[in-house]
């Protein structure tokens, strides 16, 4: 029986590489479409096919979906909305400039639901990344040996509040805050710049809270976190990492809560269904 066949939709960081091992041990032959220059040329040794298309040509990438033969896909790593206003960055193709001049606007979600309707076009279908990830979704509760002191339990009851709002209105997914305050509010420049800033004005003991948007579409930009998030809070002297139990991904779970109680980080994963 020929085995099943996954398109990974590589774009920056470790997620590509966590998700195209766990979609092999469930039997997949995976053909990684790296974004160049995002993606790290080393997913290739986990790969059973490989190759690299521009970011922002989406004709490109089409093309090498189904040069593949590809109906199933998945996305997986960042890509930075940053690159439209840094010129010389990107530059789209003709199909990509068609689809981001018939868009309403330019919010995650409009981009994402675009390119999604782009592929379905094409008979192309977009799966959920959790689908491949579920080993590495926050679980509820402590998960290191620090935890939240009191005060920074209401903290993240506020801040929970603040990063549901900000998600509905589809502008970012965490926030940091200190003594019932918000420092920062993530927007196009990515979570750990997010951190850096908040973590700044705040000083020692703010708390980062990241969760996925109310109504979120698990098939992109499912909310997640690795070792150089918990680097990025060390530095601003943050203590308390609040996730979205169940609706955000640990990438290397292990590793990661290990780091944290090297760090001296609390991490907890909060259910949020009356936010």
């Amino acid at each position: 029986m020929p085995l099943k066949t996954l398109g990974l939709i590589a774009g920056m960081g470790e997620l590509p590489r966590s998700l195209a091992s766990e979609a092999r041990k469930m039997g997949y032959r995976v053909i990684v479409i790296a974004l160049r220059p995002l993606a790290d040329r080393s997913l290739k040794a986990c790969a059973d096919e490989f190759c690299e298309v521009s970011v922002g040509h989406l004709g490109g990438l089409i093309k090498s979906l189904k040069r593949f033969a590809l109906r199933d896909v998945v996305m997986a790593g960042k890509v930075p909305k940053s690159l439209l206003y840094n010129k010389g960055n990107i530059i789209p193709d003709l199909r990509a400039l068609r689809l981001l001049f018939s868009l309403k606007d330019h919010s995650d979600d409009s981009i994402m639901l675009g390119i999604t309707r782009e592929l379905e076009k094409e008979g192309i279908r977009l799966l959920k990344t959790i689908t491949f990830l579920k080993e590495l979704l926050t679980p509820k509760g402590v998960l290191t040996k620090r935890r939240p002191e009191e005060g920074q339990w209401k903290d993240i009851e506020f801040g929970l509040r603040i990063a549901k709002g900000i998600g509905r209105l589809d502008i970012g997914q965490t926030v940091v805050v200190k003594d019932l305050s918000v420092m920062a509010v993530e927007a196009i420049e990515g979570t750990d710049e997010a951190i850096l800033r908040g973590g700044t004005l705040a000083g020692a003991g703010a708390v980062v809270i990241k969760v996925s948007k109310p109504g979120q579409d698990m098939r992109f930009d499912v909310p997640a976190v690795g070792i150089d998030t918990l680097h990025v809070m060390k530095k601003v002297h943050a203590c308390v990492l609040a996730l979205e139990a169940e609706r955000s991904i640990i990438i290397d779970k292990e590793r990661f809560i290990e780091e944290a109680d090297n760090l001296d980080i609390a991490v907890v994963g909060i259910h949020t269904d009356k936010f």
